[in-house]
């Protein structure tokens, strides 16, 4: 089990808003949570990245209480509200919960949904608040119209108001984005992004989207059937991972049939440094970037190309390889299905990962 831990010097200085120790949740059969780890620093932004079903959300509830562990302890902000015998209410964690659907409801207006957390303040404390949040937001005009008559976008920036309102130790996002098409998620990701950084909110922002993740996450956790497979800063994870499985979550990868040869690995595509350890190495891993034609390297032949907006995808065949590998890059080839060509391969490109 790998936890997810600080991976810069300055962060460890930062108080711990959230702590999360050995977890375990399943429901009958089914592993839902398995041992998982986590801590998270005050203004820190965390993404939960990984296929469906792989327990994130159920991570997030459990966070929220809405899910119940079945072992492990949750502490936030140094209070433990879940332990052996321990079970603090949701309505009584400080916890923003921003839901996927993003659940406003239907028979309140705007300002009134964003009012909702806050009856514990005077009427005109919380209109203030309400005030505030919708001036930073924008949405200062909309705070009169009902759910029906907002937009994907302005009921997306209403239901983050709302969360925000109460000022919770912790905002919990359960895929915020995914229910807006592309060129609005982008505008949004990065204004709500900004808002959190300037409020400096502690937030854990679920997501099955790799560049997502790269994007927001000061931190990202990838899981993977309950577990925490790897954890750091997204360049990390990307740059350097440590497990195929990271690797090839973040981006389409060919696998090289490889075989050792002293300190040399030999492969179809030519011969790279093999890694010190003795490890039984079958195969290498290249990422289509690490890929380019030019005057000198393996022959190849071109099976087929796509224009894939600034970035063309090549599909290539080499001999010794029974399957074809994947080309991408941005510069502009004149060549065609059915040309041969010259592969050059970027040895600081490749993966090695131990059996």
């Amino acid at each position: 089990m790998i936890k997810a831990r600080m991976v810069d010097a300055a962060m460890t200085a930062r108080r711990t808003v959230l702590k999360l120790e050995d977890i375990h949740l399943h429901f009958g059969d089914v592993v839902a949570l398995h041992g998982v780890d986590l801590a998270v620093m005050d203004g820190e932004i965390i993404c939960l990245l990984g296929h469906s079903g792989c327990g994130k959300s159920t991570l997030l509830r459990a966070i929220a209480g809405v899910e119940t562990p079945h072992a492990g302890t949750i502490a936030i902000d140094e209070t433990l509200v879940f332990a052996p015998h321990r079970f603090v209410e949701p309505e009584h964690r400080r916890i923003g919960y921003m839901l996927q659907d993003y659940a406003l409801f239907p028979h309140l207006t705007a300002r009134q949904n964003i009012a909702f957390g806050l009856k514990k303040l005077t009427k005109q404390d919380a209109s203030t608040r309400v005030d505030e949040l919708s001036s930073r937001l924008g949405i200062d005009h909309l705070l009169e119209r009902y759910p029906h008559m907002l937009s994907g976008g302005e009921q997306q920036r209403i239901a983050l108001a709302r969360a925000l309102a109460p000022r919770p130790h912790v905002l919990l996002m359960d895929e915020p984005f995914s229910n807006l098409d592309r060129g609005l998620r982008d505008t949004l990701r990065g204004e709500v992004v900004a808002l959190l950084r300037e409020l400096n909110t502690t937030a854990i922002i679920v997501t099955h989207d790799p560049e997502e993740a790269l994007a927001v996450g000061d931190r990202i956790v990838l899981m993977r059937e309950g577990k925490v497979v790897e954890a750091g800063r997204g360049s990390e994870l990307f740059n350097a991972p440590k497990s195929a499985y990271t690797a090839e979550f973040f981006s389409r990868m060919n696998r090289i049939p490889a075989t050792r040869n002293g300190q040399w690995l030999d492969t179809a595509l030519g011969r790279f440094p093999a890694p010190d350890k003795p490890d039984a190495i079958s195969e290498i891993f290249i990422r289509p970037r690490a890929l380019s034609f030019g005057a000198d390297g393996i022959n190849a032949t071109i099976l087929s190309h796509a224009v894939l907006g600034e970035i063309e995808e090549w599909r290539i065949a080499v001999p010794e390889l029974h399957e074809p590998i994947l080309m991408r890059t941005s510069q502009r080839y004149k060549l065609r299905p059915g040309h041969t060509a010259k592969l050059n391969v970027s040895e600081d490109e490749i993966l090695i990962f131990s059996p």
